[in-house]
């Protein structure tokens, strides 16, 4: 017997007519495009390229495949990455209808397709014709039926003044029938409650009976997909800044991963520490700002001569603009979406 590899690797990197391989959709173009940048932390400008489009999605990370022309999400959670580095996910669907999804080279999950996913109707199905007992028991615990309560067991938390006197010039026809003032009662205990106790005729929590779905009938060509020829991104977002590259549709499990640290694995560790750097001198520079304020407000308040003019206020909220990387510069000013989508940019890299 023999054994075909096949490969599609569609790497964005060093492609100068990645424009004529990439179609952009027409549909509703006030969403916007996306357009090819190495993102502001990146290992290497030329070789970290990918489609910069907008947002960041949600915690979880759906596996969507299509079955008799109805998409399907997977229903077992699958959490992702949440932060702005980036991030290698892997979808590996077996020919016997299981699966695994790696994240960062990593298995984070594994099943069958046919449990995970609603192609095909349950293998079983509640009993119509079944019902629960009338007397099944499924109390865990119950009142102590021998307990009694007390005798001298006080539950009134308020009894009338037994010094209290009806004044003599009270006319029960006129004024009504007296009745004393309440005050407190110092033997009050509360309210009087039976103990608890296990539930002798427990019979545990009744579980309705299933039987065969006559509607189940198993497929075997569950995740087999034939002639994929294109790749796709279809994506709603509400922030820009999520950037992807490096696809790679392969039957070589092996070589997936060995393209992965190839790629991703050798520059994740770089763009950590650029992020993390950036980040240290960003906090510096707010602290800087913060300083100054604090200090412009000091004089302010110590200016009882009123030396501290309109002018040192203007010149107070001018802030210096951070200079940017001319690379950058131009791909920022093509990132974020024209209209209702037009928002801050979220530096988050994705690889599939």
């Amino acid at each position: 017997s023999s054994f075909f590899i096949c490969c599609f690797f569609l790497p964005l990197c060093s492609v100068d007519g990645w424009k004529k391989r990439w179609v952009q959709s027409k549909h509703q173009p006030d969403y916007g495009q996306f357009q090819l940048s190495a993102g502001k932390f990146y290992g290497h400008v030329e070789k970290d390229k990918g489609p910069d489009i907008c947002g960041f999605g949600n915690n979880i990370v759906q596996v969507i495949l299509q079955y008799q022309g109805k998409y399907h999400a997977n229903n077992k959670t699958i959490k992702c990455r949440i932060d702005k580095d980036t991030h290698l996910y892997t979808l590996i669907i077996h020919p016997n209808a299981t699966y695994a999804v790696k994240i960062d080279n990593e298995q984070v999950t594994a099943g069958e397709l046919e449990e995970d996913w609603a192609f095909l109707p349950p293998r079983k199905i509640k009993d119509p014709y079944a019902r629960k007992p009338r007397k099944w028991d499924e109390r865990l615990q119950i009142e102590d039926p021998e307990d009694k309560k007390p005798e001298d067991w006080e539950d009134f938390e308020f009894i009338p003044d037994p010094e209290a006197k009806k004044p003599d010039d009270w006319n029960e026809a006129i004024d009504g029938e007296w009745e004393g003032p309440l005050i407190p009662n110092l033997k009050y205990k509360g309210q009087w409650k039976p103990r608890i106790i296990d539930n002798p005729s427990y019979q545990g929590e009744w579980i309705h009976p299933e039987i065969d779905n006559p509607e189940y009938k198993p497929d075997p060509t569950l995740g087999h997909y034939y002639n994929i020829s294109v790749l796709g991104l279809d994506l709603w977002q509400v922030k820009s800044g999520s950037i992807f590259d490096n696809f790679l549709l392969t039957n070589d499990e092996e070589f997936a991963e060995e393209v992965g640290n190839k790629t991703w694995g050798v520059r994740k560790d770089v763009e950590k520490q650029w992020r993390e750097l950036y980040e240290e001198m960003e906090k510096r520079r707010q602290e800087e700002e913060a300083k100054k304020k604090k200090e412009k407000e000091k004089e302010r308040e110590d200016d009882i001569w009123g030396l501290y003019t309109e002018e040192d206020e203007e010149d107070e909220g001018e802030v210096e603009e951070e200079p940017e990387d001319d690379r950058q510069t131009q791909d920022d000013s093509e990132r974020a979406f024209p209209g209702r989508n037009a928002a801050a940019h979220v530096d988050q890299k994705d690889e599939l």
